[in-house]
């Protein structure tokens, strides 16, 4: 009796420890044709504005209407992105002439998010509410475009090459800690 007892001791953290793969892993993309943020940024610097057309885009894979994360811009919306457009010695000439234009000119805003999100810790800590860790890792991207007509006349890009964090959330009571909010809305209604 007393030999099952140790060997269950010794067995039971064996077992726990691949309790992490139990985890849950969360994963936020947005399909591009670029794998990384020094992709899709050599891609951006490809473009020779005053050069570039929209099948020149197109062909690089910036295209709105087969690209889930190319977004196509109006005049409008491009005003909204450059509130303070008045003082307009100061802009890029591309950014004046696309601001001249009016409604020739439009624009692509491009987001690409490549998140990922790995619950990691104790097995039991997670489940039972005393601790979650989650570490976050990848990369994001930004880029707008603007064009006159068919042509590029501007381009913009920035983002986040490296997001590495670490989330740590605690509650000491665990469970409990939810069971009293959960009773405490009950009384409220």
């Amino acid at each position: 009796m007393r030999r099952a007892r140790v060997a269950a001791a010794l067995a039971l953290p064996l077992a726990l420890a691949g309790c992490q793969s139990l985890l849950p892993r969360g994963e936020a993309e947005v399909r591009s044709p670029w794998k990384s943020f020094e992709d899709a940024r050599l891609a951006i610097e490809a473009i020779v504005p005053e050069r570039t057309t929209v099948a020149g885009l197109s062909a690089a894979g910036i295209d709105p209407y087969t690209s889930p994360n190319v977004q196509l811009l109006t005049y409008s919306d491009i005003l909204l992105r450059f509130p303070a457009s008045g003082i307009a010695t100061a802009l890029d000439s591309g950014l004046r002439e696309c601001l001249a234009s009016g409604k020739a000119c439009t624009g692509y805003s491009i987001n690409v998010r490549d998140v990922k999100r790995d619950r990691v810790g104790n097995f039991w800590k997670d489940s039972l509410g005393f601790r979650r860790e989650v570490q976050v890792s990848g990369w994001t991207f930004n880029a707008l475009i603007l064009l006159v007509g068919d042509r590029v006349v501007y381009t913009l890009y920035g983002g986040q090459p490296m997001l590495r964090k670490q989330e740590v959330t605690r509650q000491p009571p665990g469970p409990i800690q939810d069971f009293g909010d959960a009773v405490g809305n009950v009384i409220k209604r």
